[in-house]
């Protein structure tokens, strides 16, 4: 079957916002003070707590793209092509290596330290829970089944947090300091979780502003990856294109109003990955993918779009090749330049010369076809 490439280039968009676009626009920002850019990066950070900015779909994002390529991944085990004992081997391997690397990418694991290990804090281990149930679903239910466990998941998530109270957690607080996932992560990863330190005593400390969850939250990531296998089940289907174009259509504006309206009750909050969050950031991924399907493989209109497939094709080289710093060798080369320019514009050149090195190794791995598969 021919490639999505709408799937590609749509990925390559995330992950160039994520290590181009975003460090550049900062960097400038440092420079001066422009009060036209002031809207553009209120939209280019995470919101605090509850409500929803741009910044807020690169995450989701990723992972729903993650669902969409299932179905076109996994459709030749079920009709019987391939063995699925090779399927259930490959859905293991991703999980593990892509645990690994997020954990390497959070830069404990390599530290050989079993005190500052940290077991559960990163994209790339929320994108490997949601992938590992969603491939397993896939692999074993119907769409209409599969659609049904996304709604559970969602009903159950709200259903836990409103119904559950430990002590001063939960009973339908959405509050940072109330809510019932920040309890669980506490009590089941203690010493492990992200920002917590442990003194001579023995006593464990939470950091106040590490505030985003993962064990109840994977309800959410699992319902996201999922919703993102729906929409490659209906972009792989034998439908017409305008079918499968209004499908998606339908179904992200019905997401993302239901999500809206259930915000009034449970905030969209994306550091616990609130129900609502996983249908608004759903939603407006089926409208995302709907856009470039449009623009890339019903149109063909993909002439200035290919060069982000250098990002998306290896998204996850992208994504861990951001944690490497190559400015020392940017300070090397041009010394003595702040002097000129002044620390601010010195540490935006820095961050171009950043972000061109990246490019060019990735340009270098796309023209010689070298692509990470886990």
């Amino acid at each position: 079957m021919k490639r999505l490439e709408s799937l590609d280039i749509l990925r390559g968009l995330d992950l160039f916002a994520l290590t181009v676009f975003g460090p550049i626009l900062y960097a400038f920002a440092g420079t001066g003070s422009y009060h036209w850019l002031e809207p553009v990066l209120a939209q280019c950070d995470h919101v605090e707590w509850a409500g929803f900015a741009v910044w807020d779909m690169i995450m989701p994002l990723f992972m729903f793209m993650s669902g969409v390529a299932i179905p076109f991944a996994f459709s030749k085990y079920i009709d019987g092509t391939k063995k699925r004992k090779e399927a259930y081997l490959r859905i293991l391997r991703r999980v593990i290596v892509l645990w690994v690397f997020g954990m390497i990418y959070q830069g404990h694991l390599l530290d050989l330290n079993i005190g500052t290990l940290k077991l559960f804090t990163n994209t790339l281990q929320s994108i490997a829970v949601g992938y590992l149930f969603a491939a397993v679903f896939f692999m074993n239910t119907k769409p209409r089944t599969q659609i049904g466990i996304v709604a559970g998941l969602l009903i159950l998530y709200w259903a836990l947090m409103m119904s559950v109270r430990v002590g001063s957690y939960g009973g339908g607080d959405f509050t940072p300091d109330g809510n019932l996932c920040e309890y669980i992560d506490r009590v089941v990863m203690g010493r492990w979780r992200d920002h917590a330190t442990v003194n001579a005593a023995g006593i464990v400390t939470f950091a106040d502003s590490y505030r985003y969850t993962w064990i109840l939250s994977s309800l959410g990531f699992i319902a996201t990856t999922m919703t993102g296998t729906l929409a490659g089940v209906i972009l792989k289907s034998d439908d017409s294109d305008r079918k499968k174009m209004l499908t998606l259509l339908v179904a992200g504006v019905a997401m993302v109003a239901a999500g809206w309206l259930w915000h009034l009750q449970m905030p969209v909050i994306k550091k616990i990955w609130t129900s609502s969050m996983v249908l608004v950031t759903s939603g407006y991924s089926f409208l995302l993918i709907l856009l470039f399907y449009y623009i890339v493989d019903y149109r063909g209109w993909k002439k200035g779009l290919q060069w982000l497939k250098i990002y998306g094709m290896n998204s996850i080289v992208a994504y861990m090749i951001v944690k490497v710093s190559f400015k020392s060798i940017g300070q090397s080369l041009l010394y003595g330049l702040e002097q000129y320019v002044g620390e601010a514009w010195y540490n935006l050149v820095l961050v171009l010369f950043n972000v061109i090195i990246v490019f060019f190794i990735l340009r270098y791995l796309y023209r010689h076809k070298i692509f990470l598969r886990v």
